[in-house]
């Protein structure tokens, strides 16, 4: 996130809500108990401060202020219900003093609002596309629209579903809890989805005037890190971790001293996170290690993620190991962007020739019509191939396509540098 200078409150307010929303939404379901409810609150507080921030100042804890706001409002809404009482010793007599609900003495209990939160919005009463929609919305703090861009869907399609997700949840009265046991490995699934989705957003944001959102990386990683410990013997769960470790130690290098995108051709292989990608290495070995039969979809991306670290240049790099990771990818979990994904490794590993052939299998599938992606890529193999004209009107499509602000301006640039004639 861009910083927000003091003398504009209204920024700050804004860059400091979206940071801050999933834990305001987790820490408020702890006391409301309705996560549809718990966003409303986090809304109140936002208006609050839009109204008080600019006329008072901006206070020197301004997430610890949301927080405390929300929280208050959801205190005096519950004391408002018809069942006072209890929910009064619940909460505690003072916010001061508010502590979580009793939850069941067990071992493997973790005290963690975000898991809470994703655990309880993955819930089997949902659907798998409805659970990974709210949750990106409350834990990701992402728009309808940037959830429908990570998707391939109608944003109209995403509201609803985020709608009656939040519906669902309390008419169901769904604990807020991370469950035990066999309920716990059956939401495990969509929960590594969400992690991985809300690292994308920070990793490549899909709309606004920032490349990265490190906030978000920041979450999604450490939440894989608890998974992994609370759950030592799934072998998916170490391989997102290792995914997850290996992406964020090129968070240094992924933008330039304006915050421009810098491509992974491009940047300083030196100023990696040696300790990320060494921690990188050790979960996809506790990955392998616990695995009986064939590697699931986390662990070939982070193979494939291994194959980049492992390479001291861009040069060096094991194309040809990725292109057959990607096949795998393909089989194992197949996806349009998994396509593209392959076609951009089969370019680098067999010449731009091969890759042009998976793309245009790509260019009337419904899903990547309005993804900005393809005819950056498709661009790019023509450029390769000599074919500059359309090469440029690619280019041109994938920069009218593109919400982010920066990655337009990478588009622009690519444009600008084919030749003329």
């Amino acid at each position: 996130m861009s910083p927000q200078s003091p003398s504009d409150p209204r920024g700050t307010v804004e860059t400091v809500f979206r940071m801050e929303s999933p834990r305001i939404i987790a820490g408020v379901t702890r006391i409301v108990r309705d996560v549809g409810i718990a966003e409303e609150l986090a809304q109140d507080a936002l208006v609050a401060a839009l109204e008080q921030w600019p006329r008072d100042g901006v206070p020197g804890n301004p997430g610890a202020w949301l927080m405390t706001t929300a929280r208050r409002r959801a205190v005096d809404l519950v004391r408002r219900r018809e069942n006072y009482a209890r929910k009064l010793q619940e909460i505690g007599r003072s916010l001061d003093t508010t502590a979580p609900p009793e939850e069941p003495a067990d071992p493997e209990d973790i005290d963690d609002d975000l898991l809470r939160l994703v655990f309880t919005t993955c819930h089997p009463v949902l659907s798998a596309e409805a659970r990974i929609a709210l949750t990106l919305r409350l834990l990701g703090g992402l728009t309808t629209a940037e959830i429908a861009r990570a998707f391939l869907v109608p944003e109209p399609t995403i509201a609803q579903r985020v709608v009656r997700a939040k519906r669902t949840l309390a008419t169901r009265n769904v604990a807020f809890e991370v469950p035990y046991g066999a309920e716990r490995e059956a939401r495990l699934a969509d929960v590594l989805d969400v992690i991985y989705l809300v690292f994308n957003e920070g990793y490549a944001a899909t709309a606004g005037d920032d490349w990265l959102r490190p906030g978000l990386c920041e979450d999604a990683l450490r939440l894989a890190r608890v998974l992994s410990g609370l759950m030592p013997k799934e072998p998916e769960v170490h391989a997102l971790a290792s995914l997850l470790e290996f992406q964020a130690s090129r968070t240094a290098t992924r933008t330039g001293p304006t915050g421009e995108p810098v491509l992974l051709e491009d940047q300083n292989r030196r100023r990696w996170n040696r300790m990320l990608i060494a921690r990188g290495i050790q979960a996809l070995a506790r990955a392998d290690a616990t695995r009986t039969g064939a590697p699931g979809p986390y662990a070939l991306q982070a193979a494939i993620a291994a194959c980049h670290a492992h390479a001291h240049t861009y040069e060096e790099t094991d194309w040809a190991s990725i292109a057959t990771l990607y096949g795998l990818l393909a089989v194992r979990a197949p996806s349009p962007v998994v396509e593209l994904n392959r076609a951009v490794a089969v370019s680098r590993a067999e010449g731009p020739r091969p890759a042009l052939e998976i793309i245009d299998a790509l260019t009337d599938e419904p899903a990547l019509r309005d993804y900005h992606l393809l005819p950056s890529v498709r661009g790019d193999l023509l450029a390769r191939l000599g074919r500059t004209a359309e090469a440029r009107t690619e280019f041109e499509r994938a920069a009218g396509l593109a919400r982010n602000a920066r990655e337009r301006e990478l588009l622009a640039a690519r444009l600008r540098s084919l030749p003329t004639r």
